[in-house]
């Protein structure tokens, strides 16, 4: 049965997990959400809540493209590392069990976290077929962190983790009714996930409420002398749960990106009623028309392509045992000599492409074009010129239905791009539904300021009016 959201933050047992995800992930509405158990959860809960810690015997899922020294492989998706059992943890995944987690399993994901084509359906991979959305089961769980986080709004564990390059945590927890938090990257660690592209990758938690997106952030954040970018983690550590409970609004400056709400009418009208859930919480509402420049998507694509070609290869290379693939022309190699279970729905135009992006001249001139664009001269000069601490927008529309034979129908709303390009925090936090289907308000604020952030979400988390939905495990419309 789905978790009711009154009790979402209260763990239950390994046990009682496993039952849930034998119920409606592997038969019953089938979400297909988990894509491996972890045998050894049992005994390691034991274990975990005899040595205590903040996250104590809580039961966790995680995306199936983090290493864990459990005898689980990690596929990121693809029938190419079905046999992958690497025997290490990423150590983000350490960080999480020194602070008492337990890894319960991997959730299933956008196969290679949705970088493959631009006519993908998110949720789908080789490995671990189609992810349902438990609100309706016949409509899309966004990606790439699909699998965690459909898990978590029907219940199946505590929390999870899931990775995002643009996208990938905010969009399936908006759509699937939770909260997720991109944190500034830099703050975890990247190393022993399978990358797209170490100039945008970050993991992230996945939860039923920020409280509990704070505390996992506590256990995961720190410097990792394997990941550069984490140089300066350690000094923007905090107790991000420190500041919530007291949390408020009250004079706080919102800059409300109505154009990035989208044109339906429903979106706007859910939007509007946030916003005055807000005002009435104190926030000052200030109004911002931004036009995001055409040329900013163009160079972060070239950024993931070249990025994915040389980041890939270098993961796949480090892999322990003998793995099929080594290099992104293996997989690319390996798609098409299995052609019926791996390009049977979508092909791989987009590992095409970037398997020929190998002008490093281009990239280095696309990704400080880019970083401009969306930090600097964007998020930056948006916050400085309206005086605002954070912008908000509608994370998502509502789920789209699922649409194998064509792809996904795209995301109507958002501004996360900004977030995701520049490397800023964005939280997502559920502010109601559109017939049933949930949709997130984002929260974005500049580099480093992830506690701040997260207590905005939390402010609003409390002010918020519209009632949320429990998942339904139907088709939509029954």
């Amino acid at each position: 049965m789905p978790l009711a959201m009154a009790q979402a933050n209260e763990p239950d047992s390994v046990a009682t997990y496993r039952a849930r995800i034998r119920a409606i992930d592997d038969s019953g509405p089938m979400l297909n959400a988990v894509i491996a158990l972890n045998p050894d959860a049992a005994r390691q809960e034991a274990a975990a809540k005899a040595k205590g810690g903040p996250l104590a015997g809580r039961a966790l899922l995680v995306k199936d493209n983090i290493e864990t020294a459990d005898p689980m492989p990690t596929t990121a998706g693809s029938l190419a590392l079905k046999g992958n059992v690497t025997g290490r943890d990423a150590p983000v995944v350490a960080r999480l069990r020194a602070a008492g987690a337990v890894i319960l399993g991997k959730t299933n994901l956008s196969e290679w976290a949705n970088i493959r084509s631009d006519f993908s359906s998110s949720g789908w991979s080789g490995a671990g077929g189609q992810t349902r959305n438990p609100h309706a089961l016949d409509r899309s769980p966004c990606g790439s962190s699909s699998g965690s986080g459909a898990a978590i709004a029907a219940g199946l564990a505590w929390a999870a983790i899931g990775t995002e390059t643009d996208g990938s945590v905010t969009c399936p927890a908006s759509v699937n009714g939770i909260v997720g938090f991109k944190p500034t990257v830099g703050l975890v660690s990247r190393t022993n996930i399978a990358p797209i592209s170490h100039s945008q990758d970050t993991a992230g938690p996945m939860t039923t409420s920020v409280a509990d997106a704070a505390l996992l952030l506590n256990a995961m954040a720190g410097s990792d002398p394997a990941d550069a970018a984490t140089a300066e983690a350690d000094a923007h550590k905090t107790d991000f749960t420190a500041a919530l409970a007291g949390a408020s609004l009250k004079g706080v400056r919102l800059g409300v990106m109505r154009r990035q709400a989208g044109d339906d009418p429903k979106v706007q009208a859910l939007f509007a009623r946030a916003l005055d859930d807000l005002k009435a919480a104190g926030a000052v509402l200030v109004e911002i028309d931004y036009q995001r420049p055409p040329e900013l998507g163009r160079d972060e694509g070239t950024v993931l392509f070249y990025e994915l070609r040389e980041d890939l290869g270098a993961w796949l290379r480090s892999l322990p045992g003998n793995p099929t693939v080594r290099s992104l022309a293996d997989v690319i190699a390996f798609n098409k000599a299995h052609a019926a279970e791996e390009l049977r729905w979508f092909g791989q135009d987009t590992f095409e492409q970037a398997e020929k992006m190998t002008d490093a001249e281009a990239w280095r001139k696309a990704r400080a074009n880019s970083l401009r664009l969306a930090g600097k001269e964007g998020i930056d000069r948006l916050l400085a010129e309206h005086a605002v601490s954070f912008l908000i927008a509608p994370t998502s529309g509502p789920a789209w239905p699922i649409d194998l034979v064509s792809g996904d129908h795209g995301v109507s709303a958002g501004a996360g791009g900004l977030a995701a390009v520049a490397g800023y925090p964005h939280l997502t936090v559920p502010m109601g539904a559109i017939e049933g289907l949930p949709v997130g308000l984002s929260f974005i604020g500049a580099q480093w300021d992830d506690a701040r952030v997260l207590a905005a979400g939390a402010a609003y988390e409390r002010a918020r009016t519209a009632p949320l939905p429990r998942p339904r495990l139907k088709r939509w419309g029954e």
